[in-house]
């Protein structure tokens, strides 16, 4: 594992994504390792030839860029911690960089919006409960241990996840479930829903994306632990497969009263 400190030039980003008007990363790279990850296609532009999951950047002034760049009163909207990497990775229990990111944000009350796989997140629920406007997710991308093992194996295990979810809720923070990746036939969404019941505020999913240079990961993976899976998804799932997946979610959002605010398919 290799850490290296940075400092960034700039932090806050437009953003793409159809919930966020901003994203801020705190590290480039990220620790999770998460086998599907498909952040890794940022090393076309950072220059590194570490694989993937075995490097972090961590942006050391990142709080004091992000104060220069509020300081100009950029237009309001959502920020998003983060897109590209985990916020709450393990780097960040030393450096504490996200911790120092929102203190900035809540000093200017930006809306904010946290998604992540640690349950570290629960160290600033001091800091979370003073925004107007702020939301806290976890990714549930399985219930079963050694799936979750085997496909995100430094990221906190699912039950630590959902231990989280209920303690962010009962602190009075608006909270989500992020499930996504779905894998086909390994998340069970059902179980997911069931587990949620009482701990988010709405469910929000993705589909797989292996366009990004993560397939080869995922193959070797299968091929390991998976072998009766490899077929399935060497054919790929087309969007006849997502569409069912999709009215499933739907279907499942109703029967447990989880608001779906959003599937995004690839």
């Amino acid at each position: 594992m290799k850490i290296n400190i940075i400092q960034c030039k700039t932090l806050l980003t437009k953003s793409r994504l159809p919930e966020a008007d901003y994203c801020i990363n705190p590290y480039v790279g990220c620790f999770h390792a998460c086998v599907y990850c498909y952040s890794r296609f940022m090393k076309r532009f950072t220059g590194h030839t570490e694989r993937w999951g075995e490097f972090v950047d961590v942006k050391i002034n990142a709080s004091e860029i992000l104060e220069k760049e509020l300081s100009r009163n950029p237009k309001r909207g959502v920020v998003l911690l983060g897109s590209v990497t985990d916020a709450y990775q393990p780097a960040e229990r030393k450096y504490k960089i996200t911790r120092a990111i929102l203190e900035v944000l809540l000093r200017y009350d930006f809306p904010t919006s946290v998604l992540t796989k640690s349950d570290l997140v629960i160290r600033d629920i001091d800091l979370l409960k003073r925004f107007s406007d702020c939301e806290a997710g976890l990714t549930i991308t399985t219930l079963d241990e050694q799936i979750a093992k085997d496909f995100e194996p430094r990221s906190s295990p699912p039950q630590r996840r959902l231990k989280a979810l209920q303690t962010l809720h009962n602190s009075g923070i608006k909270t989500y479930g992020f499930i996504g990746p779905i894998l086909p036939e390994l998340t069970n969404l059902e179980s997911i829903f069931t587990v949620l019941q009482g701990k988010v505020d709405f469910v929000m999913t993705e589909s797989l994306n292996m366009k990004c240079g993560n397939w080869e990961n995922i193959r070797s993976l299968l091929e390991k632990k998976y072998p009766h899976l490899l077929a399935l998804y060497q054919a790929r799932f087309d969007q006849r497969y997502w569409q069912q997946i999709e009215r499933k979610l739907k279907g499942l959002s109703g029967i447990f009263r989880i608001p779906l605010k959003g599937f995004y398919q690839h």
